[in-house]
């Protein structure tokens, strides 16, 4: 039986998701301030909490393989948001954001990543409804993601020599500091931009580059649109609260990118067999969502364990953020 979400329910969801973006917003921008851990593992818990919240409700009313779609989906969303912090905190860094702005830099990425998520999904969903064998394309998309992420999970991407950055700074005029946490201002007369924005857009060209791989990755999972975008939303909403829980943790997750690369790697093939039941062989094998679930949930808890493990027996031992290219200039032995 197709899912079928009434206009009242995405009404109501898109609803929802806007107006904890909106809190969001008011507790990032309007009153900026140093997060500490309490703070952050209260928003946390309270974000996690509103997903399973709706996973449940979702469950109840849809049924319980529409409910495994979802949860399967967040857990696989909220995995490769972790990896987005990795770059957040980079950024950060590369860019020396002050503590107290560092809520208002998160809180409009989160909101360009979802803006870009949406536009992918419902690009994702018509390509898929018209097109059997986007399947295909998508699974070898994820299949070359995740091995390119496996060979350079020891490196960091290199924020400096971004291209968009790059092209920021030559054409824009940027102040040498911080101001106030403004975007745009006046200096002698003239009109400049603050490294702060520079920061947004320097987020905002990662956040693409992270919804080309996790649209197709959540599409692995579930085709319903729906599910896409709930799953998508309630992941990205957590993730303001969960940087300032985890950012002093990130460095110890020394195996989380070939995690996620194995994950990636995983649904690809998933992808891939589904288009070969389709439209080659109809008796070619399909992996259930219960599966997937099982398996992504296995995989990071391993990589969890040993990471920890990992850490604590060579405390010298870094986690890193991984990339698709390729940076020299930022492996790890250096």
């Amino acid at each position: 039986m197709d899912l079928e979400i009434s206009g009242l329910t995405w009404t109501l969801t898109v609803a929802l998701v806007v107006g904890l973006l909106a809190f969001d917003l008011i507790l990032g921008v309007l009153r900026p301030h140093k997060v500490g851990f309490g703070e952050a593992i209260a928003w946390t818990i309270f974000y996690v909490g509103v997903a399973v919240a709706f996973g449940i409700w979702f469950t109840m009313a849809h049924g319980g393989d529409y409910g495994t779609e979802f949860f399967a989906g967040y857990i696989v969303e909220y995995s490769l948001s972790v990896d987005n912090l990795f770059v957040f905190v980079i950024i950060m860094t590369t860019f020396a954001v002050p503590e107290a702005y560092q809520q208002k830099v998160l809180t409009f990425g989160i909101v360009l990543a979802l803006a870009m998520r949406a536009i992918f999904i419902m690009a994702g969903a018509a390509l898929l409804a018209a097109f059997s064998f986007m399947f295909l394309l998508f699974g070898l998309l994820l299949l070359f993601t995740a091995v390119q992420l496996f060979r350079h999970r020891d490196e960091d991407p290199d924020i400096e020599n971004n291209g968009v950055v790059k092209a920021a700074r030559r054409l824009l005029p940027v102040t040498n500091e911080y101001v106030g946490g403004k975007l745009i201002t006046k200096i002698d007369g003239r009109k400049m931009v603050t490294p702060l924005l520079v920061v947004l857009i320097a987020i905002g060209s990662i956040d693409l580059l992270f919804a080309l791989d996790s649209i197709p990755a959540v599409f692995g999972v579930t085709e319903e649109a729906y599910i896409v975008f709930a799953a998508n939303a309630f992941a990205l909403m957590g993730l303001r609260a969960l940087f300032f829980l985890v950012k002093g943790l990130l460095d110890r997750l020394v195996y989380l990118s070939t995690g996620l690369a194995i994950i990636l790697g995983f649904i690809g093939v998933k992808l891939v067999l589904h288009w070969l039941h389709e439209d080659v062989w109809h008796d070619a094998p399909q992996i259930s969502t219960p599966v997937s679930l099982g398996v992504i949930v296995v995989v990071l808890t391993i990589v969890t364990v040993a990471s920890l493990i990992k850490t604590r027996q060579d405390p010298t031992a870094k986690a890193h953020a991984g990339t698709l290219l390729g940076e020299p200039s930022k492996k790890a032995d250096e």
